[in-house]
């Protein structure tokens, strides 16, 4: 029998919206002078509340709760929300909390959560499922779009359990949120245990922020997560 031979490849041309992304993504990487820190963090504490709200008839999701640390814990580091603008670090007054959110035909969006850190628990979720509503009917508005202080990236559903995020230019930082798995740790009485973490990945624009205030952030962002409180 005759080999059949190879068909040709499929080409898809970068242009419209996925153009504009893979755009976006280059200048975002050639702007920012780009670095990540990996933590992993146990959520218990967070598992345990979702169940406790769930009991309570209000719907909750992971990603809901630690939008809601995330935004507590970026007041007492007002250094990573903002934007780069040229030579100027512009420190944010409020918690602009911008949303990647994945949409049909290869496509991502960013869109804002305005004054996120005026809202609750309930706001937040509404928020964010408003957004990713009008997001699938293109009803986003250039200011939502363009707008932001800073970002999550939420893979918490796939079994990726760290990554590098692409920072969402010109914000000072994004958090990549990765799936939970179990690891066994050490219990207090010696012996050993399994405990549920996820995966945290901070990228940040070195020339806002060092490493250090960067890895201080991460850390307290753990901390609240293990210690999470509606």
């Amino acid at each position: 029998m005759t080999a059949a031979l190879p068909s040709d490849p499929q080409i898809v041309p970068l242009r419209g919206v996925r153009g504009m992304i893979a755009d976006k993504m280059v200048q975002s990487l050639h702007e920012a002078a780009q670095l990540t820190h990996h933590a992993a963090a146990d959520v218990t504490a967070l598992l345990a509340a979702k169940t406790d709200l769930a009991a309570q008839g209000i719907k909750a999701s992971v990603e809901d709760l630690l939008m809601l640390v995330v935004v507590r814990v970026l007041q007492a580091h007002p250094g990573l929300n903002g934007r780069v603008q040229g030579r100027e670090v512009h420190l944010a007054p409020a918690v602009d909390l911008s949303v990647a959110i994945a949409l049909p035909g290869n496509l991502l969006v960013a869109p804002a959560i305005f004054g996120a850190d005026r809202l609750d628990l309930a706001g937040l979720r509404a928020a964010r499922q408003d957004l990713a509503a009008r997001a699938r009917i293109n009803k986003l508005s250039v200011a939502e779009m363009t707008g932001g202080s800073f970002c999550i990236s939420n893979l918490g559903l796939t079994r990726v359990e760290q990554f590098t995020p692409i920072l969402n230019t010109p914000q000072i930082g994004i958090l990549g949120i990765g799936c939970i798995t179990d690891r066994a740790v050490r219990t207090a009485e010696g012996g050993m245990a399994l405990r549920p973490y996820a995966g945290l990945s901070l990228t940040f624009d070195h020339r806002a922020v060092d490493g250090a205030p960067a890895a201080a952030f991460l850390t307290d962002l753990c901390t609240a997560i293990e210690s999470f409180v509606p």
